[in-house]
């Protein structure tokens, strides 16, 4: 368990300076320049992550149920990252009209991704994971509108022919993702 804290802390922690400290990472990035800045970014965020997943395997053979949620959770939970995944591919292509709409879909995202896990996984190691991911997704989008709003930034209408490229985009990704690499890679075929 405490790879997986560690490494929660150091993704958690490294996409978390923003809200938290901006000016902080704004001098950073004067002094050390963009691109190290983001070199850095990446080194400590990829050694959480990678912690995060190895902590993750660790851990779940000793996961404690604390609650069981009913079969229906499974399949409202599918549904909830298939919107997740048209708001992650809505991040990725520019001009259409979710991003326009909602302004930082990828967050919002996370968010579904991490509700959809907490309703259909009960156990301890669950509400650790994508408990800390749901929390750290509200404060991150409360705190990018705060910094729209405070700078001023105006986003673009959008064009209906690039929303249907996020939104195919997505749905195919979560088809690919539920139906064969979910189960490949975390050892669980999310609809049974």
């Amino acid at each position: 368990m405490t790879l997986l804290l560690v490494g929660l802390l150091l993704f958690l922690g490294s996409h978390s300076i923003r809200i938290f400290a901006d000016g902080w990472r704004g001098s950073l990035v004067a002094r050390l320049g963009l691109q190290r800045w983001k070199g850095l970014h990446s080194l400590v965020s990829g050694a959480g992550l990678v912690l995060v997943v190895w902590g993750w395997g660790l851990a779940r053979p000793l996961a404690v149920s604390l609650w069981f949620p009913p079969v229906w959770t499974a399949h409202l939970g599918a549904l909830l990252t298939l919107l997740a995944f048209v708001l992650l591919a809505a991040t990725y292509v520019p001009g259409n009209q979710i991003q326009a709409r909602l302004h930082h879909p990828m967050v919002l995202g996370v968010q579904l991704w991490a509700l959809a896990h907490l309703l259909a996984n009960g156990t301890q190691l669950h509400l650790l994971l994508f408990g800390s991911f749901l929390v750290w997704a509200l404060a991150s989008f409360v705190a990018a509108l705060l910094r729209d709003r405070r700078e001023g930034r105006s986003y673009p209408p959008g064009r209906a022919s690039r929303t249907a490229i996020a939104v195919l985009a997505g749905a195919g990704s979560w088809a690919a993702f539920t139906f064969w690499l979910h189960e490949r890679l975390i050892g669980v075929a999310p609809l049974g």
